[in-house]
Parts: structure tokens; sequence; C-alpha cells
């Protein structure tokens, strides 16, 4: 889904409208590099690469890739998370993509179930959410040597976000389901060491979700409500920013540009979700508007 930047402008399925052709099964994440954007596509298994200003097609990437999840850049290759067979806990890798020609060149073994992965000063940092498992850490990659190192971190890490030299790792902690509950956690590890220097600790039964950072504020959500911190805070907030903004069980999206707080909620999973946007200086709803089915692929700002 499109919407223009002053909310006037609402279009659905853009890739096949623009392509005539389908996108495929569960568009994942968007990557955004130079002139182009590089769609993730999970169960299809490739990245659509598009003109980020038209969305025409450009190329497809479809061989040596496996349920792929997300992707960054550096140079000229793509970095894209795959989780192999699901059913596998030793077939995960880095996909490598190279740009002049987007074919996979090779590809680097990692922990089973990589999720985000973003580049900074050389490196990679991969959270290992744990696919169908429950995973417990985030893999340092050296675009040098391609060597990998661990950082161990609380139960489930999925987003991440840089701050400065600091990367914040947000683990949401096993689910009851597992019959092992973790509390889910926000862990901050100093990139010119790799190494944690804090770890905030939710309640046993608390699974946080969403993580954003915005003027040295920490955004994220849980059980239906978003929290905000500052950067330097040394506990968590006991109260909610934005309470009971979304109160069904499916996939959700969030992100803070300047003073407004955009989120998705994806209603019933099987209808149109919705895209709201909030005002942070008053926390008032400014608009919503109408997206497609299960909008939790994330919200991306296509800045020209």
């Amino acid at each position: 889904t499109f919407i223009s930047e002053d909310l006037t402008t609402v279009e659905q399925n853009i890739f096949s409208n623009v392509n005539e052709a389908p996108l495929g099964d569960i568009a994942q994440s968007i990557g955004f590099y130079n002139n182009y954007a590089y769609i993730v596509v999970n169960n299809s298994h490739k990245v659509e690469v598009v003109n980020r200003y038209t969305f025409e097609s450009v190329a497809t990437i479809d061989t040596d890739l496996m349920n792929p999840r997300y992707i960054t850049f550096s140079g000229n290759k793509g970095y894209v998370t795959n989780w192999g067979d699901g059913s596998s806990a030793t077939d995960d890798f880095v996909a490598v993509i190279d740009l002049n020609n987007n074919s996979v060149q090779s590809t680097i073994s990692v922990a089973e179930g990589p999720e985000k992965i973003l580049e900074r000063n050389g490196k990679l940092y991969v959270a290992h959410k744990g696919g169908f498992g429950q995973g417990n850490s985030v893999s340092v990659i050296s675009l040098d040597t391609n060597n990998v190192t661990t950082i161990t971190t609380g139960d489930v890490p999925d987003e991440m976000v840089f701050d400065g030299n600091t990367l914040w790792v947000l683990c949401e902690g096993k689910p009851s389901w597992t019959g092992s509950e973790t509390a889910g956690s926000i862990v901050t590890i100093d990139t010119a060491t790799n190494t944690v220097t804090n770890t905030l600790t939710f309640g046993t039964t608390e699974h946080p979700s969403i993580l954003d950072i915005e003027n040295n504020t920490v955004y994220y959500y849980m059980s239906g409500s978003v929290y905000s911190m500052a950067t330097s805070s040394v506990s968590l907030p006991t109260s909610a920013t934005l309470s009971n903004i979304n109160t069904n069980t499916y996939s959700t999206s969030m992100k803070v540009n300047g003073n407004t707080l955009y989120f998705t909620d994806a209603a019933d999973n099987a209808s149109a979700g919705s895209l709201m946007i909030y005002n942070l200086n008053d926390n008032t709803l400014i608009d919503t508007k109408s997206v497609g089915i299960n909008p939790g692929g994330g919200i991306y700002f296509n800045v020209f």
C-alpha cells in the first residue's frame, strides 16, 4: 500500500497494478538502496527489485534463497537473512547478493532463525529470533572475513535499532505456550566492543514486540499499547504513552518519524487492515487509512 506524505493519496496493491503481475506470497519486508526497492517475499523464496519511485519491476532474484526474511546493504552487495528449511536448525544462512547483476554470489551460515539484519562499520548484525523455535543471540559478521561471532541476548530477539554506536535489541521472551515462559527484555550493545552494556527486563508474562527510536526516545509496543522512555533511562516506564490502540492478536508494525507515530492494525487478519497516525505532541489520533490484509511487514519512508 502506498500513502502519500500528506495523507491525501492511498493506492493499494501498487506492485501488481504497475507490473500487471502478482507480487507473491507474503511480502515480508522492504529494503531501499540507491534508486531501488528490494521486496523480500518470504513464501515465494524471492526478492523483487523495483524502481523505488515508480515500482516498475527491474529484476527478480529467485534462486539460492530459502524462506528469506530481511535485507540490508553495504557497498555493491545486499545481505538477506534466510531460515532455510524451517524444520532444520542447521541450514540457516545470509545470502550475499551482487547488486550489479542481482544474483546470489555466496552464502554465510548462521544460527537458526535469522531475522532482522543491520549493517554498521563493516559488520552485519543479525537477530536470531529462532525461526520456529526460540533463539537468544545476535550474530556479528565481519564483512572483511565473513567470520561470525555471537552475542548472547535475552530470549527471542527480534527488533534492532541503532542509536549512534549503540545497538538496541528488543527481545520478546519465550511465550507461555512453550511451557517455559520467560520475560521480554531490551538489551543495549556497544558496537565498538560488541558487548552487552545494559538489560532492561520486563515482567515474566510481558512480551514486547516492536521497537523504534526517534529524538532520543525509545518507543516499544506491548499488549495493545505503545510505551516510551528516554534513551538514557535506566528503568522501564510504568504507564503507556498510547493505551489500547490495538486489541487483536495479529501482526502489527510501528514507525516513528519526528513527532508522528505510525501504527498498523491487522484487524481480523482476513480483511483490510489500517494505518493509524498519531501526533506525539499531544498523543492524539490524526488520521486512519485503510491498507491491505495483514500489514505487519513494516512501515517505510521512501524519501526522494
